[in-house]
């Protein structure tokens, strides 16, 4: 059926909120008189408007879709939302072809749900060329909705869909980001799609681990409180992606989360509260502004090259005595760096107290003259002093015991190597382990050789004994 011309004008004056009722009736006049008198009803001469105005009068008004009533099945798919998350794209081959193919997620939301928009192959770089950001609001056309592997619905773009910044956003009331942002005060139950913010109260620190998929991937850990400190929520962001990671991300600083859901913690690794848990399309946000990146003077106290990933990765002090881990990419800096070389820095990215040395924008060079930095040997210890977890030593060992090598299944199960011996000095013995590419520097050592062994970690060991755990930057040198 038809639409009449005072609905005609309900549909123009919604879409387009920049205009009255006054101007449009002065655009129906000049079209009348532009084409000609006798031609054109003012209705005729309205269709006309909405052609150049790119408003379709033919469409169903109730065609545009509340995410809410979206269901798998439908097709040619409308609707609006705020973006809540931009994931990275996948690259992958099709079972049936063995073809490349490419897809990516962008989450969005509005006041009564939220829904995953799937983008394939020539969609994949549509935020990009679009410049979409968090909290964008978008429309989405013409998607095809499927189920996805938890059988909720997906609006899969392809063909002839598009996505478009709707800059006129009242009609829609969806709340923007800064609405849905809860503190960790707020946090009472597990929810999902969720905006928290919090102050880090822990350096955070990214760690290895094998996904779904059996891929080695990254996650980051950090701990978030409130304001009053009184309640320190977990936090681990999963698959990260490092273009996601900021350049600064520091104990203290204020941030907020997008993107990210609760879930009960797991009492061996938390006290029971709640957790905050993220992937690779959560993103960050400062609360508070931030001091900007400033260069470092440090006193090298272990290097060790991983020469699969042609990075050094070490151990460096301050004049405070405040110790740090570098990771320097050696394709970048051919500088060779050794214990108790006094370097000055520049980092592509501080994580907690990890400087990143790893990009064009960053610098290293070691000096000549003595920064006043305390030297190696002050942070030596006998096996004796060795009791504070996570903390680095420098220790001068013999070793005990033949070392003992073996590969080991972990709760993900993945296989790794591990290998660990019996160290002592004249006050005591302890255990050396190392796990995965630590493991054989540990296999190397043969008994009754003396090594000096640098930024060793204190950890505790199965039966809740203190030893001594080899980490990346730590190193073993034979003393003659």
């Amino acid at each position: 059926m038809a639409l009449d011309y005072n609905k005609m004008i309900e549909i123009i004056l919604e879409e387009k909120q920049d205009l009255n009722f006054e101007k449009l009736k002065t655009m129906i006049e000049e079209k009348k008189t532009n084409v000609g008198a006798g031609y054109l009803t003012d209705q005729g001469a309205l269709f006309l408007v909405a052609a150049d105005l790119g408003i379709s009068l033919e469409k169903n008004p109730n065609s545009e879709y509340s995410l809410k009533d979206i269901f798998v099945g439908a097709r040619d798919v409308t609707t609006v939302g705020r973006i809540m998350t931009i994931n990275p794209i996948k690259t992958f081959l099709k079972r049936d072809s063995n073809q490349e193919s490419k897809n990516r997620i962008i989450h969005i939301y509005d006041k009564d749900s939220n829904i995953k928009i799937k983008l394939w192959d020539d969609f994949v770089d549509l935020p990009e060329q679009l410049d979409l950001k968090l909290g964008d609001l978008i429309k989405v056309s013409k998607g095809q909705v499927k189920a996805g592997m938890d059988n909720k619905p997906i609006i899969n773009l392809s063909g002839n869909g598009s996505i478009e910044i709707v800059l006129e956003d009242r009609k829609y009331e969806i709340p923007l980001l800064s609405d849905i942002t809860q503190t960790i005060d707020d946090l009472d139950i597990p929810k999902e799609n969720m905006v928290i913010s919090g102050r880090i109260t822990s350096d955070p620190r990214i760690s290895s681990f094998t996904n779904s998929r059996g891929e080695r991937a990254k996650s980051l850990h950090m701990e978030l409180s409130n304001d009053s400190n009184t309640r320190k929520v977990r936090s681990i962001i999963w698959n990260i992606n490092d273009e996601k990671i900021p350049k600064s991300l520091m104990a203290g600083s204020k941030i907020k989360l997008i993107g990210v859901k609760t879930k009960i913690g797991n009492p061996n690794f938390s006290n029971g509260d709640l957790e905050i848990h993220g992937d690779e399309g959560t993103g960050f946000e400062f609360v508070e502004q931030i001091d900007p990146v400033e260069s470092y003077t440090l006193r090298i106290i272990s290097a060790r090259l991983d020469p699969t990933e042609r990075k050094t990765h070490c151990m460096a002090i301050d004049k405070d005595s405040k110790s740090y881990l570098l990771l320097i990419d050696t394709k970048l800096f051919d500088v060779q760096v050794e214990t108790d070389d006094i370097i000055e820095c520049y980092p592509s990215r501080v994580l907690g107290n990890t400087i990143e040395i790893t990009d064009q924008d960053s610098y290293l060079q070691i000096l000549k003259e003595d920064k006043n930095i305390p030297k190696t040997g002050q942070f030596e210890s006998k096996i004796m002093d060795v009791d504070s977890l996570n903390k680095p030593y420098v220790v001068e060992v013999i070793v005990l015991q033949n070392p003992n090598k073996m590969e080991v299944n972990t709760k993900s199960g993945e296989t790794v190597s591990v290998a660990d011996t019996i160290v002592g000095d004249d006050t005591g013995e302890i255990r050396l382990v190392g796990w995965r590419e630590n493991s054989g520097l540990v296999s190397d050592l043969k008994i009754g050789e003396r090594v000096r062994i640098l930024a060793v970690n204190a950890a505790s060991g199965k039966e809740g004994n203190i030893e001594l755990s080899l980490k990346p930057y730590s190193n073993i040198m034979k003393i003659s």
